[in-house]
C-alpha cells in the first residue's frame, strides 16, 4: 500500500500521467520551437516522440530552441534565460507553457504538431517504463507496487489520463486548440506528409526508446479492463479511430 503521504503528493501532483520535470535522466530534446521554420513539436508522454524530436534536432537550425539535455540543447539552453514562460520550459510542455517565450499571435502563425499513440498501447508502455524507474515519485512507487490492473484503476492514474488528451497539449493559453497536425505513431508514414509539406523535408525517423516488453499490448487487458481505458481515454480513441485490436 502506498502511504498517507505519498498519495498526497500524488494527488496534488499536477499531472502524475507526464510526471515531474527533471524525472528522466536520459539526454533526449524534447519540445522544439522553430521561428525559422515555423514549427513546434509538442512531446506529448510515451507516444514515441523521440525518435521525431531526434530527427528534429539533427536538422535544427541556428535559431531554434531546443527543451532537453542532449548536447546540442545544452549549448542552446543560455537563450531561455531571461524568458518569463506562463508555465515551466521541461520535455513535455504544453503550447499553454510557452506563452511568454512566443506570443499567442505567434502560435497562431506557426505550424503545431505532436504524435499521438493507441491509448491501450500507451498506458502499457507509460506502466513498464514506470517499473523500470529507480528516481523517487508517487507514480513510480504505485507501478511498482500493483498489478497493471490495479494501476490502470488507481484514481490518480485515471484523473491524469482523463484530464490530459491529445488536444490539451496544443491548447494555447486563451483557450484555443492550434493544432496544425496529429501524427499517429501506427500510421507515421501516411501522416508524415502532413508535416513534410511544411517543413520540405522528411524527418528520418530511426526507432528508439522501445520498452523491453513483448510488442503485444492486448495481452495485459482483459475484456472490463479493455472496456476502462476505452471509458477514460474515449475522446482520444474517437477522435483519431483507435480501435483495442489495433485495426485502426
Amino acid at each position: 500500500m502506498l502511504c498517507w503521504l505519498t498519495m498526497r503528493r500524488f494527488a496534488e501532483s499536477e499531472n502524475p500521467f507526464a510526471l515531474f520535470p527533471g524525472c528522466c535522466r536520459a539526454k533526449l530534446p524534447r519540445m522544439i520551437i522553430s521561428e525559422g521554420r515555423a514549427y513546434i513539436f509538442v512531446h506529448i508522454p510515451k507516444t514515441g516522440g523521440t525518435s521525431m524530436a531526434l530527427a528534429l534536432e539533427a536538422r535544427a537550425m541556428a535559431g531554434d530552441i531546443l527543451i532537453g539535455d542532449t548536447p546540442k540543447a545544452l549549448r542552446r539552453r543560455g537563450r531561455l534565460k531571461g524568458l518569463q514562460p506562463r508555465g515551466r520550459l521541461w520535455k513535455h510542455s504544453t503550447l499553454a507553457d510557452i506563452e511568454g517565450v512566443l506570443t499567442p499571435a505567434q502560435i497562431a502563425a506557426m505550424f503545431t504538431f505532436t504524435i499521438v499513440r493507441n491509448p491501450w498501447d500507451r498506458a502499457v508502455s507509460y506502466y513498464h517504463w514506470l517499473r523500470a524507474q529507480s528516481f523517487r515519485h508517487p507514480a513510480v512507487t504505485l507501478a511498482q507496487q500493483t498489478g497493471f490492473a490495479a494501476f490502470l484503476r488507481d484514481p490518480q492514474i485515471v484523473r491524469s489520463l482523463h484530464a490530459a488528451p491529445a488536444r490539451h497539449y496544443l491548447t494555447d493559453a486563451t483557450g484555443v486548440e492550434r493544432a496544425s497536425a496529429y501524427l499517429r505513431l501506427e500510421h507515421i508514414e501516411e501522416d508524415m506528409p502532413l508535416l513534410s509539406g511544411h517543413l520540405g523535408f522528411t524527418p528520418d525517423l530511426p526507432h528508439v526508446n522501445r520498452s523491453e516488453r513483448a510488442n503485444d499490448y492486448r495481452q495485459h487487458y482483459g475484456d472490463a479492463l479493455a472496456e476502462h481505458l476505452a471509458e477514460v481515454c474515449a475522446e482520444d480513441i474517437a477522435r483519431f479511430d483507435y480501435h483495442f485490436d489495433g485495426q485502426d
